[in-house]
């Protein structure tokens, strides 16, 4: 099936008990056992089935397996948030005096748990200059135990070469982990271009509409961990927690998600609710036709700001004079996200004004909404990094990120055209005013491309 389908069908059958349509939500924390000797080969992974919802549960597994079906993967774990997601798809892999090597554009919180939470534990994050392969390449040696790049950087927009990223990795024996969030399943599928683990925050574009917290982990089961066994040793040797099970032995090809569900949900516990689950489920049924409106809001935003003289940049990857442009082609097929970042003239108080002034467009941290949303990075999602390191992640003081959602472009533009009036006009003079007029002629053309 395409994805477009698989969003509304993948991973659930008609239940045969009552013949529900819609996935049932199954509010259990707990399921019943045969006998004693069924609730063991439940609990030594000896069978397939449901022994605590903090393990399992039905309606999450639809979740995970309609999203390893858009994904391409072989398994898939639900968990709690975006940020449980790669903190558990790193873990699943990494241990004391180990490290992992990342591109230096991440979203913010992300880089607080490698930089400052991960270390804690032993765990050490390597950022490379650049997200170019030659520079993960040169970090990567023998303590490493995964590469980690986001598909489409949030917020510098950045696109990875997934190809690039993915033969330095193979090369040292270490797999790519890929944080798709941005991108969806529906613009990129990280695992046909060589991902071995992809994490997506399921809060944003797949759920859609703001309302539900969730993350997920999906296992291609390509990387081969047998191959690289010295490095691996959690996947190919025999785990004492679990009476001596090797998971590459028992699981086979999905060995890497079979660990993150025994091990680190089961352990650690960071449990998506089965409420949760289902209306996560109600986000991507619908998942590919907002991305279109997304990606066609989007673009028209994009050339309103870059032809308004009251904005001094605009960083929109589908742009030809755009670093990524090039990148957007080979594996976006042309179709730039609605996440984009520009800067107003004035710099960063006239930043704050336009911000401040914004109504339909919410000031908020989220992406990926039906809304239009707006944040200002460097004083919310990445207020904890430094200059440096803001520089080196592509924030700029006077950014403002904006997530364009599917509302009538028309009304998106005359929110940000009001918004920019505020940020540049004074009581002293009429220039910004003409400008305004100016701009809605601008819209209207747009409107008509």
């Amino acid at each position: 099936m395409q994805s477009e389908t698989i969003a509304i069908h993948g991973g659930y059958e008609v239940e045969p008990t009552t013949k529900a349509v819609a996935v049932p939500i199954y509010q259990t924390a707990a399921y019943a056992f045969d006998s004693a000797d069924h609730g063991a080969a439940l609990f030594n992974l000896e069978v397939p089935g449901f022994r605590y919802s903090r393990i399992g549960n039905p309606t999450n597994s639809v979740l995970e397996r309609r999203v390893t079906e858009l994904e391409g993967g072989v398994d898939a774990v639900s968990v709690a948030s975006g940020q449980a997601a790669i903190a558990y798809a790193v873990l699943n892999v990494t241990e004391l005096g180990t490290n992992i090597v990342s591109v230096p554009q991440l979203y913010g919180t992300t880089h607080t748990l490698f930089a400052h939470i991960l270390p804690r534990q032993g765990i050490t994050a390597r950022f490379a200059t650049s997200d170019e392969p030659a520079a993960i390449a040169g970090l990567i040696d023998k303590n490493t135990r995964a590469v980690f790049c986001e598909s489409i950087g949030n917020p510098a927009g950045n696109i990875c070469d997934i190809e690039g990223l993915a033969a330095v990795a193979h090369q040292r024996g270490v797999p790519l982990i890929v944080d798709n969030t941005v991108a969806t399943p529906i613009l990129l599928k990280p695992i046909d271009h060589g991902a071995d683990v992809v994490v997506h925050s399921l809060t944003k574009f797949m759920g859609g509409h703001g309302t539900t917290l969730g993350g997920i982990v999906i296992d291609s089961g390509r990387f081969p961990w047998v191959e690289h066994r010295d490095r691996y040793p959690t996947m190919t040797e025999p785990d004492a927690s679990y009476h001596g099970l090797v998971y590459t032995d028992h699981f086979g090809k999905a060995a890497y998600g079979a660990r993150c569900r025994s091990v680190c949900q089961r352990t650690l516990g960071s449990v998506l609710a089965p409420l949760s689950a289902f209306l996560l489920l109600q986000g991507i049924e619908t998942l590919a036709l907002r991305i279109e409106r997304h990606v066609e809001n989007g673009r028209k935003v994009a050339h309103f700001l870059r032809d308004d003289p009251r904005v001094a940049w605009v960083n929109y990857t589908g742009f030809r004079d755009n670093p990524y442009y090039q990148l957007a082609q080979r594996y976006l097929h042309g179709r730039p996200p609605s996440l984009l970042t520009f800067g107003v003239n004035g710099g960063f108080d006239a930043g704050k004004r336009f911000y401040d002034a914004l109504g339909l467009v919410k000031r908020l941290v989220n992406i990926g909404d039906a809304k239009s949303l707006a944040c200002h990075p460097a004083s919310t999602t990445h207020r904890q990094m430094s200059a440096d390191e803001l520089k080196a992640a592509g924030v700029r003081p006077e950014m403002i990120r904006l997530s364009i959602g599917i509302e009538h472009i028309d009304d998106i533009i005359a929110d940000l055209d009001q918004a920019l009036n505020a940020a540049l006009c004074t009581k002293e003079t009429q220039h910004g005013v003409r400008i305004s007029y100016a701009c809605r002629a601008v819209a209207d053309r747009l409107n008509q491309l």
